[in-house]
């Protein structure tokens, strides 16, 4: 692999490095949560499984995204940075499905571990929705790169932003039944999510539609299974032109950094389990809440009628 064309003239060496950097940073935050969760085996040998479990999910996430970052390629346009065949659409999109599913299954085990505690049915049902929705994108995923049709990342796209909205309304139902640090965490992932939703509904999903209907005006031809088989597997340009690379910075650039930590803070979440019960709110509290709550809202309920009068 030459690197020759790397310089800082160039924003695509620029954003490469970027990616490097962030990639190895977040391996060694694996490194580090790895080494915790040896010294909670010692002091807790009941964990060992789960943890263990969790470490495995999220270094599947890490090391894979570190992988595509490394070798970053747009899979519909078969381009790429260096001229190997790990670079291939195949390799990639295959690293990305197992990596996908892991980080989804993170988020399920997550959410199934907050309704045991809290007896939510909503969140429960949120945790087996999850891998299910995520495995139907990444079959739509796959459809895209082997037809090159830019619906099947629209509709991928779209599972996902359908996966991360659920699963915001399940934590935001959490957040009511627990307090002090688990609380801040859960506020902390849904203003994440909000973030992640309002990327993908204002600038990615958009674009993958008007990148199919462009390609639907000037009636491009698709391509077949085997063909397309055929063809992600063996065909890739290498360009490190900016223009070719703009529409693919952004959100790369989001998904190789903070989705990573989004893992490795899910992966954490194993870390304090067992203490959930300990901020568990009790009847009492959730009753005293509701109650402040209302207190403050009456008020502004009774001047809002006033006013309509």
């Amino acid at each position: 692999m030459r690197i020759d064309w790397v310089a800082w003239s160039n924003p695509v060496a620029v954003w490469w490095v970027f990616l490097v950097t962030v990639s190895a940073v977040n391996l060694a935050l694996l490194g580090c949560l790895h080494w915790f969760f040896g010294k909670g085996r010692l002091a807790s040998e009941r964990w060992t499984f789960r943890l263990d479990f969790m470490i495995v999910l999220c270094a599947a996430y890490v090391f894979g995204c570190a992988f595509r970052a490394t070798l970053p390629r747009a899979d519909v346009q078969r381009i790429c940075l260096f001229d190997t065949w790990l670079s291939s659409v195949l390799v990639g999109r295959s690293v990305a499905t197992i990596a996908e599913l892991c980080f989804a299954a993170q988020w399920a085990i997550v959410l199934r571990q907050l309704a045991k505690v809290t007896q939510s049915d909503w969140a429960r049902n949120t945790a087996n929705a999850v891998v299910p929705l995520i495995l139907i994108a990444e079959c739509c995923s796959w459809y895209a790169v082997i037809t090159t049709s830019y619906l099947g990342n629209a509709v991928e796209n779209s599972l996902w932003t359908l996966t991360f909205l659920l699963i915001a309304g399940a934590m935001l139902r959490l957040s009511i039944d627990f307090s002090g640090i688990v609380r801040v965490a859960i506020g902390l992932a849904i203003a994440g999510i909000v973030g992640y939703l309002a990327f993908m509904l204002t600038i990615d999903v958009p674009m993958y539609v008007e990148r199919w209907q462009a390609d639907q005006s000037t009636g491009k031809a698709l391509l077949g299974l085997f063909t397309g088989l055929e063809d992600l597997s063996t065909r890739w340009a290498v360009t490190h032109n900016f223009a070719a690379w703009k529409d693919e910075i952004a959100w790369m650039s989001l998904y190789f950094s903070t989705a990573v930590w989004m893992s490795l803070a899910l992966c954490g979440f194993g870390l304090l389990r067992h203490h959930l019960p300990r901020y568990r709110r009790t009847s009492t509290d959730l009753r005293a809440a509701r109650i402040r709550t209302a207190t403050v809202i009456a008020p502004i309920t009774r001047r809002a009628a006033a006013s309509r009068n």
